[in-house]
Protein backbone atom coordinates (compact mmCIF):
# COMPACT_ATOMS: atom_id res chain seq x y z
CA UNK A 1 0.00 0.00 0.00
CA UNK A 2 1.84 3.61 -1.36
CA UNK A 3 2.07 6.30 1.45
CA UNK A 4 -1.32 8.07 0.29
CA UNK A 5 -3.18 5.09 0.26
CA UNK A 6 -2.25 4.37 3.94
CA UNK A 7 -2.37 7.79 5.35
CA UNK A 8 -6.17 8.05 3.62
CA UNK A 9 -6.89 4.47 5.08
CA UNK A 10 -5.71 5.45 8.47
CA UNK A 11 -7.27 8.71 8.88
CA UNK A 12 -10.29 6.22 7.81
CA UNK A 13 -9.99 4.54 10.47
CA UNK A 14 -9.45 7.32 12.96
CA UNK A 15 -12.77 9.17 12.37
CA UNK A 16 -14.77 5.90 12.08
CA UNK A 17 -13.12 5.26 15.74
CA UNK A 18 -14.51 8.51 16.79
CA UNK A 19 -17.52 9.22 15.14
CA UNK A 20 -18.27 5.23 16.83
CA UNK A 21 -16.35 4.80 19.57
CA UNK A 22 -15.03 1.21 20.57
CA UNK A 23 -17.61 0.56 24.14
CA UNK A 24 -15.17 -1.17 25.89
CA UNK A 25 -16.41 0.40 29.08
CA UNK A 26 -16.99 -2.08 32.27
CA UNK A 27 -20.73 -3.63 31.55
CA UNK A 28 -23.65 -4.41 33.70
CA UNK A 29 -22.78 -7.50 35.43
CA UNK A 30 -19.17 -6.40 36.30
CA UNK A 31 -17.53 -5.17 39.49
CA UNK A 32 -17.71 -1.22 40.10
CA UNK A 33 -13.86 -0.02 41.09
CA UNK A 34 -14.17 1.91 44.14
CA UNK A 35 -12.90 5.07 44.23
CA UNK A 36 -12.19 8.14 46.36
CA UNK A 37 -11.52 11.43 45.43
CA UNK A 38 -11.74 15.14 45.85
CA UNK A 39 -15.27 16.22 44.89
CA UNK A 40 -17.31 19.41 45.09
CA UNK A 41 -20.33 20.21 45.72
CA UNK A 42 -22.29 24.01 45.90
CA UNK A 43 -18.72 25.32 45.92
CA UNK A 44 -17.24 23.47 48.98
CA UNK A 45 -14.29 20.50 48.33
CA UNK A 46 -14.94 17.48 50.30
CA UNK A 47 -13.50 14.02 50.40
CA UNK A 48 -16.13 11.63 48.55
CA UNK A 49 -16.14 7.55 48.94
CA UNK A 50 -18.29 5.53 46.49
CA UNK A 51 -18.05 3.03 49.12
CA UNK A 52 -19.88 5.47 51.81
CA UNK A 53 -22.37 6.51 48.99
CA UNK A 54 -23.35 2.95 48.32
CA UNK A 55 -24.46 2.43 51.51
CA UNK A 56 -27.33 5.04 51.10
CA UNK A 57 -28.69 3.07 47.97
CA UNK A 58 -27.42 2.98 44.22
CA UNK A 59 -25.31 5.70 42.85
CA UNK A 60 -24.97 7.28 39.29
CA UNK A 61 -21.41 7.62 38.36
CA UNK A 62 -21.50 9.98 35.20
CA UNK A 63 -18.00 10.69 33.66
CA UNK A 64 -17.57 13.64 31.46
CA UNK A 65 -15.09 15.21 29.05
CA UNK A 66 -15.01 18.65 30.71
CA UNK A 67 -16.44 21.30 32.94
CA UNK A 68 -17.49 24.13 31.23
CA UNK A 69 -17.96 22.82 27.68
CA UNK A 70 -21.25 22.21 25.67
CA UNK A 71 -22.42 18.95 26.00
CA UNK A 72 -20.85 18.53 30.18
CA UNK A 73 -22.79 22.18 30.61
CA UNK A 74 -26.30 20.63 29.20
CA UNK A 75 -26.03 17.11 31.41
CA UNK A 76 -24.83 18.91 34.74
CA UNK A 77 -27.86 21.40 34.25
CA UNK A 78 -30.01 18.44 33.38
CA UNK A 79 -28.46 16.22 35.83
CA UNK A 80 -29.45 19.05 38.57
CA UNK A 81 -32.87 19.92 37.27
CA UNK A 82 -34.12 16.29 37.47
CA UNK A 83 -31.83 16.03 40.95
CA UNK A 84 -34.91 15.40 43.22
CA UNK A 85 -36.50 12.21 40.61
CA UNK A 86 -32.96 10.91 41.41
CA UNK A 87 -33.67 11.16 44.73
CA UNK A 88 -37.04 9.76 44.84
CA UNK A 89 -35.59 6.67 43.16
CA UNK A 90 -33.16 6.35 45.89
CA UNK A 91 -30.10 7.41 43.98
CA UNK A 92 -27.31 9.71 44.23
CA UNK A 93 -25.47 11.01 41.84
CA UNK A 94 -21.77 12.12 40.87
CA UNK A 95 -20.23 13.44 38.03
CA UNK A 96 -16.38 12.35 37.34
CA UNK A 97 -13.86 14.58 34.79
CA UNK A 98 -10.15 15.18 34.97
CA UNK A 99 -10.79 18.91 35.70
CA UNK A 100 -9.35 20.13 38.82
CA UNK A 101 -10.88 20.61 42.06
CA UNK A 102 -10.46 24.25 41.90
CA UNK A 103 -12.69 24.34 38.06
CA UNK A 104 -15.25 22.11 39.99
CA UNK A 105 -15.30 24.29 42.64
CA UNK A 106 -16.64 27.03 40.58
CA UNK A 107 -19.01 24.48 38.30
CA UNK A 108 -20.73 22.75 41.41
CA UNK A 109 -21.23 25.92 42.49
CA UNK A 110 -22.68 27.59 39.07
CA UNK A 111 -26.41 27.94 39.15
CA UNK A 112 -26.46 27.20 34.87
CA UNK A 113 -25.18 24.11 35.27
CA UNK A 114 -24.39 21.86 38.71
CA UNK A 115 -26.64 24.30 40.65
CA UNK A 116 -25.38 23.33 43.70
CA UNK A 117 -27.17 19.70 43.81
CA UNK A 118 -24.49 17.64 41.62
CA UNK A 119 -21.64 16.80 43.35
CA UNK A 120 -18.59 16.37 41.21
CA UNK A 121 -15.11 14.65 41.94
CA UNK A 122 -11.88 14.85 40.34
CA UNK A 123 -9.79 12.32 38.53
CA UNK A 124 -6.89 14.36 37.74
CA UNK A 125 -4.41 11.71 36.55
CA UNK A 126 -7.60 9.86 35.10
CA UNK A 127 -7.03 6.63 37.14
CA UNK A 128 -10.98 6.62 38.02
CA UNK A 129 -11.92 6.68 34.32
CA UNK A 130 -9.25 4.15 33.29
CA UNK A 131 -10.90 1.52 36.01
CA UNK A 132 -13.77 1.81 34.70
CA UNK A 133 -12.23 1.19 31.27
CA UNK A 134 -13.05 4.37 29.61
CA UNK A 135 -10.82 6.06 27.10
CA UNK A 136 -9.10 9.40 27.42
CA UNK A 137 -8.11 11.89 25.11
CA UNK A 138 -5.18 14.44 25.55
CA UNK A 139 -6.51 17.76 25.56
CA UNK A 140 -5.58 20.00 22.16
CA UNK A 141 -3.13 22.75 22.65
CA UNK A 142 -5.56 25.95 22.93
CA UNK A 143 -8.99 24.10 23.67
CA UNK A 144 -10.77 26.85 25.55
CA UNK A 145 -14.00 26.06 27.94
CA UNK A 146 -17.44 28.10 27.58
CA UNK A 147 -15.60 30.81 29.64
CA UNK A 148 -12.58 31.29 27.58
CA UNK A 149 -10.48 29.64 30.07
CA UNK A 150 -7.48 27.40 28.92
CA UNK A 151 -8.45 23.39 29.12
CA UNK A 152 -5.40 21.40 30.01
CA UNK A 153 -6.49 18.54 31.00
CA UNK A 154 -7.42 15.15 28.85
CA UNK A 155 -11.37 14.17 28.19
CA UNK A 156 -12.38 10.63 29.46
CA UNK A 157 -15.67 9.53 27.24
CA UNK A 158 -19.10 10.02 28.20
CA UNK A 159 -20.12 7.23 30.37
CA UNK A 160 -22.66 6.71 32.85
CA UNK A 161 -22.32 3.54 35.31
CA UNK A 162 -25.64 2.81 37.62
CA UNK A 163 -24.31 1.02 40.58
CA UNK A 164 -26.17 -0.77 42.79
CA UNK A 165 -25.05 -0.68 46.60
CA UNK A 166 -23.51 -4.38 45.82
CA UNK A 167 -21.01 -2.90 43.94
CA UNK A 168 -22.05 -4.47 40.69
CA UNK A 169 -22.42 -2.03 37.27
CA UNK A 170 -26.71 -2.68 36.91
CA UNK A 171 -26.27 -0.91 33.68
CA UNK A 172 -23.72 0.91 31.67
CA UNK A 173 -25.13 4.06 29.48
CA UNK A 174 -22.96 5.99 26.49
CA UNK A 175 -23.05 6.84 22.88
CA UNK A 176 -25.81 9.07 23.88
CA UNK A 177 -26.31 12.85 23.65
CA UNK A 178 -26.05 14.61 26.90
CA UNK A 179 -29.69 15.50 27.80
CA UNK A 180 -30.57 11.71 26.99
CA UNK A 181 -27.40 10.21 28.95
CA UNK A 182 -29.75 11.67 32.20
CA UNK A 183 -33.14 10.52 30.83
CA UNK A 184 -31.52 6.75 30.62
CA UNK A 185 -29.66 6.94 33.96
CA UNK A 186 -33.49 8.04 35.25
CA UNK A 187 -35.37 5.73 33.91
CA UNK A 188 -32.69 2.78 34.80
CA UNK A 189 -32.59 4.15 38.72
CA UNK A 190 -36.24 3.86 38.62
CA UNK A 191 -36.28 0.39 36.96
CA UNK A 192 -34.07 -0.03 39.51
CA UNK A 193 -36.30 0.96 42.25
CA UNK A 194 -38.89 -0.49 41.27
CA UNK A 195 -37.57 -4.16 40.93
CA UNK A 196 -36.44 -3.60 44.60
CA UNK A 197 -39.48 -2.85 45.72
CA UNK A 198 -41.46 -6.08 43.87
Amino acid sequence: MNKTLKHLFLSGVVSTMLAFPAFAALQAGDNAPDFQAQASQAGKAFNYSLQDALKKGPVVVYFYPSAYTGGCNIQAHTFAVEYEKFAAAGATVIGVSLDSIERLNDFSADPEYCAGKVAVASDADGKIAQAYALTIREAAPGKKDSRGADITHGFAERTTFVVTPNNKIFATIGGLKPAENVAKALETVQQLAQKTAD
